[in-house]
């Protein structure tokens, strides 16, 4: 289906930075994650696509998803609506378009958007999407290959939005047999989720198992199910 490129061993780069393409395609796209690699450039500031391999690697083993309790009392008494895969060309607009402390700008240009919607009209990619009201207000992007969901961007509009979309995700993913979340590069939001670093060796030897494994249960299926009990059953809260 995909066209596979190699690229340069990231085991042999000190900085992270594995090599720089003027091209972004979702056959390299898919090639880069099967490689434990991904793209991160400032595409309005003209420069080549980045790609990248970090040292170490920030990730959430779904069985350490620690729940803050402020956050499991909101998602008790909230009433928003969760959906997946319902409007992801809107989430990615809206996780280039919030604005970031320290931040100017946003790395999730015009070809991003239009690769990582393809890799989503291809069934890799996926949203989760908040709403209020009728109003999409919080959500998320990733790529799911195997049992490994690689987290991209979120945004959030109202207080909780993303946090708890993240979670309801998380407890999903873990029931279909999910092992692993990446989160690339350390932030505070996921840290207190229980995500912690390890080295890009072991990350490495993870991918080539866990990429390979696919989930026992459909994903969607059991998030809708997620969202549904959440609003009477406190035991969902692990």
């Amino acid at each position: 289906m995909f066209s596979m490129y190699q690229f340069p061993d990231p085991e042999e780069s000190i900085s992270g930075m594995v090599c720089a393409t003027d091209d972004l395609s979702i056959d390299l796209l898919v090639s880069a994650y099967l490689q434990g690699i991904f793209p991160w450039y400032r595409e309005d500031m003209g420069e080549a696509v980045v790609w990248w391999s970090p040292d170490p690697r920030f990730v959430l083993f779904p069985e350490d998803l620690h729940i803050p309790k402020r956050l499991k009392r909101f998602l008790v008494h909230n009433r928003y609506t969760y959906t997946m895969d319902v409007v992801f060309d809107e989430v990615v607009s809206h996780c280039a378009s919030v604005a970031r402390p320290g931040q100017k700008g946003t790395w999730i240009g015009p070809r991003m958007r239009k690769v990582y919607g393809e890799l989503h009209r291809a069934g890799l990619a996926h949203s989760i999407e908040v709403w209020h009201e009728g109003v999409l207000v919080g959500g998320f992007y990733g790529v799911l290959i195997g049992c490994i969901f690689y987290g991209e961007s979120m945004f959030s509009l109202m207080s909780e939005t993303a946090k708890s979309a993240f979670v309801l995700f998380v407890q999903a993913f873990t029931e279909c047999g999910g092992k692993l979340i990446d989160s690339q590069v350390y932030t505070a939001n996921l840290a207190r989720f229980g995500a912690r670093n390890i080295s890009r060796n072991a990350f490495l030897r993870l991918e080539k198992s866990l990429l390979y494994t696919p989930l026992s249960r459909n994903l969607n299926t059991v998030f809708a199910e997620k969202h549904q009990n959440y609003l009477s059953e406190d035991s969902i809260f692990y």
